[in-house]
């Protein structure tokens, strides 16, 4: 075996379960306020109908027609993901475009550098659209999340001027920017095709997974079985949403120096091992060709990663 697989095999796994062990306390973490809302109106008491789960089989089957649909993995669910990103694009596509810049990186690595650094170039090249897709992701949510409040307050006032709930959220697709516009419109549409605008309501939830908007679902659901004053709650949502964004801000602006602590520390190493590499080959050779230089790598990079997570959990503050 060669001796430079064995620190990035190791690196790769231990990531592998840095990720695993992430996503998993942030399940835990965020999940159980949304768990309790889904009890509240009755969501996680509704089982799939063998219509439902035949109909789905069907949808899978159909849209699993090419090569690469058949080579894509399937571990996550990468549709979901997509349509939270509102990306134009099918998962077997990017996997498509992973792979050949993939081999275009693995190209320029050995043109480039050595053979040595082949599986690191193509293992980044790889990772780039994926990187694009999370970034995406990440910044439709946000700008989602930074616009609710708004919503929030114009639905309240078409309802105090004697509109309808579904009046109100065409005010919001007709008079705000996408993402939220998107949604709303979609819910509104949705519900004038006979959707019930509770399940529409619950759809959008899980095409933008954000605790706020749940409140706001879970809030509709309950005025329309027991009454109530909505214009007020949804008023008291939007001033807690704000409330909140505001205290973030201080709070993004308290650990700032936290976290490009944390990038420069993270980034100085690798840029110097890259430097290295690049100036002076032989110099480095020595952590994957020696024994002790093997040792060393993989201790450097398990070191970096619990200190990056350790880092993250400090400057991270939930509001």
């Amino acid at each position: 075996m060669n001796p430079m697989l064995l620190p990035l095999l190791v690196g790769g796994l231990v990531v592998a379960m840095v990720v695993m062990l992430y996503v998993a306390l942030r399940r835990n973490e965020d999940g159980r306020a949304a768990d309790r809302l889904d009890q509240l109106v009755g969501r996680n008491t509704r089982k799939d109908s063998s219509a439902d789960m035949l109909l789905k089989q069907a949808m899978q089957e159909v849209d699993k027609k090419t090569l690469m649909d058949r080579l894509t993995p399937e571990v996550f669910n990468l549709t979901k993901v997509f349509e939270q990103a509102d990306c134009n694009i099918k998962p077997s596509a990017l996997f498509g475009i992973s792979v050949g810049l993939a081999v275009l990186g693995a190209a320029l690595s050995i043109w480039l550098v050595n053979l040595y650094v082949l599986p690191l170039g193509a293992l980044l090249f790889f990772a780039l659209p994926w990187l694009w897709l999370y970034t995406k992701r990440a910044g439709r949510l946000k700008a989602f999340a930074a616009q609710l409040s708004d919503a929030m307050e114009l639905v309240a006032r078409a309802l105090r001027a004697g509109h309808s709930l579904a009046a109100g959220m065409h005010v919001v697709a007709e008079e705000m920017p996408a993402p939220i516009s998107k949604e709303f419109g979609r819910v509104y549409e949705e519900q004038n095709l006979g959707i019930p605008l509770e399940e529409a309501l619950k759809g959008m939830c899980d095409r933008v997974p954000n605790l706020d908007l749940r409140f706001f679902v879970t809030s509709v659901a309950i005025q329309r079985q027991t009454g109530g004053d909505l214009a007020e709650i949804l008023d008291r949502i939007g001033h807690v949403i704000r409330e909140r964004f505001k205290i973030l801000g201080q709070v993004k602006a308290l650990t700032a120096e936290g976290r490009l602590s944390g990038v420069v520390l993270i980034a100085l190493p690798i840029g110097l091992f890259m430097m290295m590499l690049w100036m002076k080959p032989d110099y480095v050779e020595l952590l994957w060709k020696d024994p002790m230089g093997v040792k060393m790598s993989i201790g450097a990079i398990v070191l970096m990663l619990i200190g990056s997570y350790a880092i993250k959990k400090i400057v991270d503050i939930k509001v």
